[in-house]
């Protein structure tokens, strides 16, 4: 199983994903929301949208940071398990509605917004707003590229 296509040998793509990445960067390297809450954020979007690439990447970054395993394999999950902080529950929750906007009819509810609002200040809403919408482009790019996911290494993109 390969990928469709190699979005790096269009000229416009590699353009075009050169100012993704930069984009994406610099809401990794400089937001303040944890890194392990932004990564099973990550995690939790490509689970729902089915990207095996990107579910590679967020669980062998979560382990590599030394994210224990357990919770790692509880993402899926979270609803049903008692290892995360509220504030991480409210993460994954925005998250959730952030990437199932077709099934929520409003996107995200005002509950929801307003819980992660108990945790995060303005900025990190921003930042978790942001994350979640780039990751659900990258997870469309995958799925339709069909990106198999298994082959990762962290930091393989620096």
């Amino acid at each position: 199983m390969g990928a469709r296509l190699n979005l790096f040998g269009s000229p416009v793509a590699a353009k075009a994903l050169k100012h993704f990445a930069s984009a994406s960067g610099v809401i990794i390297k400089e937001s303040t929301v944890p890194a392990a809450t932004r990564d099973m954020v990550m995690l939790r979007a490509s689970q729902i949208n089915g990207c095996g690439y990107c579910t590679d990447a967020h669980s062998k970054d979560l382990a590599h940071a030394g994210e224990d395993q357990t919770r790692i394999n509880l993402v899926a999950a979270w609803r049903e398990s008692n290892v995360f902080t509220d504030a991480e529950r409210a993460a994954l929750e925005l998250a959730e509605e952030g990437t199932r906007i077709a099934d929520g009819a409003g996107g995200v509810s005002e509950g929801v917004w307003e819980n992660a609002a108990k945790y995060y200040d303005e900025a990190q809403l921003t930042d978790l707003l942001l994350i979640v919408a780039l990751i659900n482009a990258s997870n469309r790019m995958g799925v339709i590229n069909k990106q198999p996911g298994g082959d990762y290494k962290p930091g393989q993109f620096g």
